[in-house]
């Protein structure tokens, strides 16, 4: 989905990112499989700067995978303001723990390890901002899980709902098929306005009216 010379041109142009969350990126590079799943400078910027907007005193994220976008998400933060985040991958808590210290946001961001279906249901909200980046084909029952713990004028974040550009198949690959059913379910709910990004993979957001 990406012109790369257009990346290029926009992450030249932008704030770059802190020193520790340099180090973060480059770490997640040489010591995990799946590196791409790391948020990055334009979409890590884009949500710090959402979080510096709406100041939330609560947040949740799902999907913490290294602990780049729950720092961005985190800077934010309210005075006295939480951000819980869910992982699944227990080999990755030391190091998100290390790089939460490192950005001194350890006593303001809360990290779960387990399976987030099991454990957004003992978070109490009301949250001001949620932001969904874990297994594709969870995604509505995600959605189904935070929505009414959302407060009102609050915001939903999910991403990589454009999948490469491959919700536009004819023929989808299952976790295309979730996301689109998710995009579906999105923009029908009454409960909530949403807009949909084609920035990187696609992010949609949904804000729960009051």
């Amino acid at each position: 989905m990406q012109n790369t010379a257009l990346n290029q041109y926009c992450e030249a142009h932008t704030t770059p990112a802190s020193a520790v969350l340099y180090a973060l990126e480059r770490e997640t590079h040489l010591r995990t499989l799946s590196p791409q799943m790391l948020s990055g400078q334009l979409q890590g910027q884009l949500l710090r700067f959402l979080s510096l907007m709406l100041k939330p005193h609560l947040a949740l994220e799902i999907g913490t995978f290294t602990g780049y976008s729950a720092i961005c998400l985190a800077e934010g933060l309210a005075p006295g303001g939480m951000l819980h985040t869910i992982e699944a991958n227990v080999e990755l808590e030391a190091m998100i723990r290390r790089y939460l210290a490192e950005a001194g946001l350890q006593e303001r961001v809360h990290l779960h390890m387990g399976n987030a279906l099991e454990i957004v249901p003992t978070i109490e909200g009301p949250f001001d901002l949620v932001w969904i980046d874990a297994g594709k084909q969870d995604y509505v029952y995600y959605y189904d899980l935070v929505i009414d713990k959302v407060s009102p004028g609050g915001f939903i974040l999910a991403d990589n709902v454009l999948w490469s550009g491959k919700v536009l198949q004819t023929n989808l690959d299952p976790d295309a098929l979730a996301l689109h059913r998710f995009n579906q379910k999105v923009h029908a709910d009454p409960r909530v306005e949403n807009l949909l990004l084609p920035v990187r993979d696609g992010i949609l957001m949904a804000r729960r009216l009051p």
